[in-house]
């Protein structure tokens, strides 16, 4: 067995840290999510923001946009031109698939300036994409409300997740330390 750790050490050394800083990650998350209950930003702040620029993109694109807490549930309510289209929840505002980039790039981390910075700029855009992503997601529902199924659950969490991957595979083979290195 301990030959087997030392063979697979970088291997093993990737998957205890990424978990490491995922579960740190997310536990902190969890608690944010709980405190931030009966705040005055429903249904919690990150949340709250993503849906009122999201309410902001689409009203500068000319549609009369509304965005209105849900009644029934932690959600807001996406309303655009007084049709009832979708629900922006805790899920939609990008911290969970933020939390499993940074545990990525922290796994496979370099120096600590160039992984911090890294950090910053992928997860900034990893936001801005996702308030695009919802953009264009009320839009195709609002005009093609038929294919609500594919947009929602195939398309746009592609272009998420797809993002994640190509800036994963950008740190990896430009600024991880093991780039050079054959495990």
């Amino acid at each position: 067995m301990k030959s087997l750790l030392l063979k697979y050490k970088l291997v093993v050394k990737f998957i205890l840290t990424f978990l490491l800083v995922y579960i740190a990650l997310s536990v902190a998350y969890k608690f944010y999510l709980q405190f931030s209950d009966g705040s005055k930003y429903y249904p919690d702040y990150m949340t709250h923001l993503v849906a009122i620029q999201s309410e902001a993109l689409l009203n500068s694109l000319g549609y009369h946009v509304q965005m209105m807490p849900h009644p029934d549930e932690p959600s807001m309510k996406i309303i655009i031109n007084g049709t009832y289209l979708a629900r922006i929840i805790e899920g939609c505002n990008s911290i969970s698939v933020i939390i499993l980039f940074i545990s990525f790039i922290i796994a496979f981390a370099s120096n600590l300036k160039t992984t911090f910075f890294y950090i910053l700029s992928g997860s900034v855009l990893i936001y801005v994409v996702n308030l695009v992503r919802i953009v264009l997601l009320s839009l195709l529902l609002y005009h093609y409300p038929k294919h609500q199924a594919i947009l929602h659950s195939v398309v746009f969490p592609g272009i998420i997740y797809g993002l994640v991957f190509l800036l994963w595979v950008f740190w990896v083979n430009r600024f991880s330390k093991i780039k050079g290195t054959h495990a």
